[in-house]
């Protein structure tokens, strides 16, 4: 079943935690991570020229390999998250169309990272499993 996004991110965000949870490659590289430091992100799809609604927020409670929590949330300061990662709507499906890495994205600036950047590469092979993850999530892009 394909999601689409912005609008069915609730969806969207819940599948992509299953499928973290259900990849041992994703356990084996995510080992350590948030292990004594808040390793829990905040995702921001921005609006761009393309859609110009309202950023989605969306939240993942990460923990030594395994997906916790992940939900959307309108209260992005609510959330008591460790890292931000921000892109616009259009960098947002090329990351997850596997047009373009996570940490690649951030390096060419197309992407903004909150947090700790030298703890983000230390575990750059988590970050890729990641990405590949959520480019394994049936989705489609409403604009």
């Amino acid at each position: 079943m394909a999601y689409a996004l912005p609008s069915e991110a609730d969806e969207w965000i819940e599948e992509w935690r299953d499928q973290l949870n259900a990849s041992e490659e994703y356990a084996e590289a995510g080992e350590g991570w948030g292990i004594g430091f808040n390793g829990d992100f905040l995702f921001e799809i921005r609006p761009d020229d393309v859609y110009d609604g309202e950023s989605v927020y969306l939240f993942v409670a990460l923990q030594d390999g395994e997906c916790t929590d992940a939900c959307r949330t309108d209260d992005p300061e609510g959330a008591d998250w460790g890292f931000a990662f921000r892109g616009d709507y259009e960098d947002w499906k090329r990351l997850i169309r596997g047009e373009v890495g996570a940490v690649e994205g951030m390096m060419d600036g197309e992407f903004d990272l909150d947090g700790d950047m030298q703890k983000v590469l230390q575990y750059s092979q988590a970050a890729m499993v990641m990405t590949d993850n959520a480019a394994s999530v049936d989705t489609e892009f409403e604009y």
